[in-house]
């Protein structure tokens, strides 16, 4: 099995090559890694300070981790952290990050790479968040005897760690010292499966994003303008083009009444045009906007990145997108500030979107009609609205602290035993 492990990252690596002069993502990857384990050496350096290193696929669970990170670096501040990604989608946009000293690509998981990466960083902890089961990272500090903890995981009955075809990979989990699990059925699971070093801790966005809801607002002169008139607020977030001919039925009954801060997904030209030629307008870009004019567009679409977690405190509806594609986007962000969300069908992975939905604070939608009943009934029932956003305020905020957990448990963290080799 490790040989068809080996293969297929072979294959995977070559495979973005070959796309790499027709796909941006692609390019991006390649070009990231080239000299990438020297340029670590070279970074790195003979700085002797303790490093721990975390690792997150991609923007969403660099969001996850950021408290665990945060704090940690509070609680060690003498330690030094080594941040990886293995999507450009987050490393491009965190790669000037304050809050870690290191932040790199990660190596295509093989045992060369595994080794030298591990000689330059030399950590003294390994915390990766969520999910990414590295075998030759994760095996290599099993072999160094460096803890390695994942935070965060959840877990499905149908996936390959509990078939009973899928020991090498229940063997890459036994390489964590410790799971945090979010849930108790994931835990169970774990169990279920022979492995015992696990607890429920919760999620660690639980914590980002009630920080984020707390801290002093940006500020965002534009937005103000635009929003000044008290005009009702629909926020969408990280929408695709499959989410706006769910939204145009909406903006059409409601468009004269309502404002929309819309941020797609993926800023390009391309999808910005989309935007502008489904939904109702007038649409003004965010970035050819002004003060003394905003307030004549109905949309204010953001062609910009990293403001959306900011926009969500200027609404009193959120719609959420994804949810008509690959699968629903981060909806905590709109429900620290206590926003009813709407988003589409494809949400049955994404825990606290099952939560929200059985609280009756959220709204799955299949096609635009059925978006503009749900929203009609929170439009023409404004106490309905604000009993929902009490409701999901103490949602969050009773899910919060999963990082407190985590910290409380590391201190008596030691490596996995070595049966398990």
């Amino acid at each position: 099995m490790l040989f068809l492990y080996d293969i297929a990252l072979g294959l995977y690596g070559l495979l973005l090559r070959l796309l790499a002069p027709f796909v941006p993502k692609a390019a991006a990857w390649v070009t990231g890694r080239r000299g990438l384990l020297a340029h670590i050496r070279q970074t790195i350096g003979a700085d002797a300070a303790p490093r721990v290193w975390f690792h997150c696929a991609s923007l969403g669970e660099f969001e996850q981790g950021r408290p665990l990170i945060d704090t940690y670096r509070q609680a060690h501040p003498g330690t030094k952290v080594v941040l990886t990604f293995f999507s450009p989608s987050g490393y491009e946009v965190r790669k000037n990050w304050p809050g870690a000293d290191y932040i790199f690509y990660l190596p295509l998981d093989t045992r060369a790479n595994a080794r030298a990466f591990l000689d330059a960083v030399q950590p003294r902890l390994v915390v990766f968040v969520k999910y990414e089961f590295w075998y030759h990272f994760l095996s290599e500090a099993f072999r160094r005897r460096i803890p390695a903890i994942v935070v965060s995981a959840i877990f499905r009955p149908e996936q390959v760690f509990f078939k009973p075809w899928g020991g090498f990979f229940r063997k890459i989990l036994g390489r964590f010292a410790h799971i945090f699990t979010q849930n108790e059925a994931s835990a169970q699971l774990l169990r279920d499966a022979g492995m015992d070093r696990v607890s429920i801790a919760g999620d660690t966005r639980f914590d980002t994003v009630v920080a984020t809801a707390l801290a002093p607002a940006r500020a965002l002169p534009l937005v103000d303008a635009f929003v000044a008139d008290g005009a009702p607020v629909l926020v969408v977030g990280s929408s695709w083009n499959e989410d706006l001919p769910v939204l145009r039925p909406l903006l059409e009954r409601y468009g004269a009444e309502l404002r929309v801060l819309i941020a797609p997904h993926e800023v390009t030209e391309t999808n910005i045009r989309q935007v502008e030629t489904t939904l109702p307008g007038p649409v003004q870009r965010y970035s050819q906007a002004e003060a003394a004019t905003v307030a004549q567009a109905r949309v204010l679409l953001f062609d910009n990145v990293g403001l959306l977690s900011q926009l969500y405190r200027f609404g009193e509806y959120a719609y959420v997108g994804g949810a008509f594609g690959k699968g629903l986007h981060n909806t905590l962000e709109a429900a620290a500030f206590g926003l009813p969300l709407f988003f589409g069908p494809t949400y049955a992975k994404f825990q606290e979107a099952v939560e929200l939905v059985e609280l009756k604070a959220a709204f799955p939608v299949r096609d635009g009609a059925e978006l503009l009943a749900a929203f009609a009934f929170l439009w023409n029932d404004d106490a309905a609205r604000l009993r929902l956003q009490d409701t999901i305020l103490d949602y969050v905020h009773d899910q919060a602290g999963a990082t407190r957990t985590i910290m409380a448990a590391l201190r008596t963290l030691t490596p996995a035993p070595n049966e398990n080799r």
